[in-house]
């Protein structure tokens, strides 16, 4: 794409968790750019029809390659096909993720560990193998898709907000370790989006209109939210942006007071205040 003002265009982004409903929206808006595509999943026929369709549409070389993140030697034969295939790696978006929902009391151990083991080992070994990549070559971008849960708990959901905040945080060493060899990475926080796997979330009416009420926006994000902020973090337009969480919610952070009940509604509240008083 010329003269695009992200400068995206001949990159090389690799996409883990490419099939997913973040992950297809963002691989699709990387090749719109005209990014050249590694795109990663476990279904290696699904990837690379998906390739197949990105490379045709937008005219970009683009390949589908089957991995579990969870295991060393898939990890390490990907980054090298991925170096045959392109000759480098630019861009690594992380967004393969798992949630298995339990109180904590009830959780089972075997739980607890395979959702570390997705949501945060599996986004350490992909990062240090690319990272690897990105040093020598002096530069690189990494984005990790997150969660506001990482901040505030989501209760009832077992290992998923401890694995996203140890996310956080890996991004920040990642970011103070290889920063000096030109490499950022930065984490995306998103809350209330609307995906393939939400969906059914929001077939409730009061629970989006609930959700709604929550954000100082008054509207539930989407996929596109999610491919913007990643597509901007992984450009040079944000070089100087590392380390950083970026929190993708619509104002839900700065909501808690607003949602604080007074008599008879918080803004009739304060119009009534103004009336002289009899």
């Amino acid at each position: 794409m010329e003269n695009s003002w992200l400068n995206l265009a001949g990159d090389v982004v690799l996409i883990t968790g490419a099939l997913g409903g973040m992950g297809r929206k963002i691989a699709n808006d990387f090749a719109e750019q005209g990014a050249n595509m590694a795109l990663v999943d476990l279904n290696k026929e699904a990837t690379a029809a998906y390739a197949k369709e990105l490379a045709n549409t937008y005219n970009v070389k683009a390949e589908g390659y089957a991995c579990n993140s969870t295991v060393e030697e898939q990890v390490e034969a990907l980054i090298k096909d991925v170096k045959a295939d392109f000759g480098r790696i630019d861009v690594l978006v992380n967004t393969a993720a798992i949630l298995k929902f339990s109180p904590l009391e009830d959780l089972p151990f075997d739980e607890w560990k395979q959702v570390i083991d997705v949501n945060l080992n599996g986004y350490f070994l992909i990062s240090q193998r690319v990272g690897q990549v990105m040093i020598e070559q002096q530069g690189g971008r990494m984005v990790h898709i997150s969660t506001i849960a990482s901040i505030s708990p989501e209760t009832y959901s077992g290992a998923y907000s401890p694995s996203k905040a140890g996310v956080n945080m890996m991004s920040k060493q990642i970011a103070a370790e290889w920063g000096q060899y030109g490499v950022r990475s930065n984490c995306i926080l998103p809350c209330f989006v609307k995906t393939p796997l939400s969906t059914k979330f929001y077939e409730d009416v009061e629970v989006e209109e609930g959700r709604r009420r929550m954000v100082a926006s008054r509207r539930i994000g989407d996929v596109q939210d999610i491919a913007n902020s990643a597509l901007f973090l992984a450009s040079k337009r944000s070089d100087y942006t590392n380390g950083h969480e970026l929190r993708v919610e619509g104002g839900f952070g700065i909501m808690l007071g607003d949602l604080v009940p007074k008599p008879g509604g918080r803004r009739q509240y304060a119009i009534d205040s103004r009336k002289p008083k009899a």
